[in-house]
């Protein structure tokens, strides 16, 4: 009876017994299982698009495990990256952030499952910048959304003046990724073209939205027009509609 079983104890055992003619033996070999165990895994790690990464995973067990790296942040199925104890990424891309995960698996028991997460820095981009139009003395909202890590920081201007939150009747509130300006009672001075500037450690970008009243041309459309040609549009549906029927 051998307790405690230890690695140590592997390998041939013989049994012999002794008679008065001639002894007898038996030899019996121990195999020791071992569970895995990941014993060292790289740590969480910040890098900047276009960087080269490498990730390790070092594990331990009898049999030898097999060392599973998977990307945790796509779609199930779509997740297998590499069999092996490195992991290496080159020219990383912001859509490969994320939770990586390390699994060592022998068969002996349950996977040891480690993770390690990539948080993949890039500049702004902005995503939604749209047109408004609002009637004097309405409530007017600009809103700019950028896309960025670290998440950006916000700047509105018209032409070459900043603008700050109660100057002029306006309001600038940043949310994550949304910046909006908010007018509380347009003016005529209030409608033209702002900037928004979205910014970050690793670059900045822009985009141009207008504030626009009753009657303006926008890309080359009159908002007055175009007005009138959704109601003519729904009267014709009507009209149509009616006489089918």
């Amino acid at each position: 009876m051998i307790q405690n079983v230890d690695v140590y104890d592997e390998g041939p055992y013989t049994c012999s017994v002794q008679t008065d003619n001639h002894p007898k033996t038996s030899r019996v070999h121990l195999i020791v299982q071992v569970p895995p165990q990941i014993m060292n895994i790289s740590s969480d790690i910040t890098v900047n698009e276009g960087s080269s990464v490498t990730l390790l995973c070092l594990a331990i067990g009898r049999p030898e495990p097999t060392v599973t790296w998977r990307h945790l942040s796509v779609k199930e199925g779509q997740g297998f990256v590499s069999e092996d104890e490195y992991l290496e990424i080159s020219d990383i891309k912001r859509d490969q952030s994320g939770e990586y995960e390390c699994s060592a698996l022998n068969d002996v028991a349950a996977p040891d499952v480690r993770k390690v997460k990539i948080t993949v820095n890039y500049p702004p981009y902005i995503s939604k910048a749209k047109n408004t139009g609002v009637s004097v003395g309405q409530k007017g909202i600009l809103s700019c959304e950028a896309s960025a890590v670290p998440t950006a920081e916000f700047q509105w201007f018209k032409e070459d003046t900043r603008l700050a939150t109660g100057l002029d009747g306006v309001r600038i509130e940043n949310k994550g990724r949304i910046s909006t300006l908010t007018f509380f009672n347009v003016s005529e001075k209030d409608y033209g073209n702002y900037t928004c500037v979205a910014t970050n450690k690793l670059g900045n970008t822009n985009a141009s939205i207008t504030l626009y009243g009753p009657g303006a041309v926008i890309d080359g459309v009159n908002s007055a027009s175009r007005a009138l040609a959704c109601l003519w549009l729904s009267g014709t549906l009507f009209a149509h509609f009616f006489i089918k029927f």
